[in-house]
């Protein structure tokens, strides 16, 4: 059985794992059922007494909820963190800004034998932020993120906006908020736009994936150097 950790950081797309690997090439990977994972400890943060946990678990739902259990069963982690990109609405955010996650909806339910809102809701998670102080390591926007196991389809974005108040969606973090609202155990979700959506569809579509994978560089990049200060701001809040 593995040691308690305090935090695993779940990193979903192997896009974004793979500049994790780059950041960490000295970590000591190790298997799981789902993707790799390695600890680091954080030596220049003396309030970081614990290695922090970083875990590939996988992209998609399936994925997304099966590694967020694995992670709360084998870690039992205080806060499971999940890092990542996501594709934004044209118009309404920019490219590069960083969502920090108050509420998931996972959207692409389409319940058609009864209530379909009530459905919806049972799949929503909302996130404590509470101990996010204003003393953070850039601008983030407070938004609902949306997640369904598809690429963001502009015809979608209208009701999208209207209905649940996002810009922005992905395909993990609402399962990843729910298994972790489910076992009571914290969820932090950090999500930059890599993409736009609009109209004439989306930036990185239609064989334009590398235009994703370099922005998905410089994300990854933002939100890992950024950790030390985000859990020394929760030990503040909780130590």
């Amino acid at each position: 059985m593995s040691k308690k950790q305090d935090f695993v950081i779940i990193i979903s797309a192997d896009a974004e794992w793979r500049v994790v690997q780059e950041l960490f090439p000295d970590g000591k990977y190790a298997a799981t059922p789902y993707g790799e994972w390695f600890d680091h400890f954080y030596t220049d943060h003396p309030p970081l007494a614990k290695p922090v946990v970083y875990f590939h678990g996988g992209w998609g739902k399936v994925a997304a909820a099966g590694s967020t259990q694995y992670s709360i069963d084998r870690w039992h982690p205080r806060m499971i963190i999940n890092l990542g990109t996501c594709g934004g609405f044209e118009g309404d955010v920019d490219r590069g800004e960083i969502i920090l996650a108050e509420k998931t909806v996972i959207y692409d339910i389409f319940e058609q034998m009864g209530d379909p809102q009530e459905h919806l809701q049972h799949y929503s998670a909302e996130l404590d932020l509470s101990w996010v102080t204003n003393s953070l390591p850039f601008e983030v926007r407070r938004k609902v993120l949306v997640s369904g196991d598809r690429d963001l389809y502009w015809q979608d974005v209208p009701e999208l906006k209207t209905r649940y108040g996002a810009i922005a969606g992905d395909w993990e973090s609402g399962a990843i908020a729910w298994v972790a609202v489910k076992n009571h155990t914290p969820c932090f979700i950090l999500r930059g736009v890599t993409d736009l959506v609009g109209t004439s569809g989306g930036e990185a579509y239609n064989g334009n994936v590398d235009y994703y994978y370099q922005n998905t560089k410089l994300i990854m990049k933002k939100l890992v150097d950024s950790v030390p200060q985000w859990l020394c701001m929760y030990y503040a809040r909780y130590s």
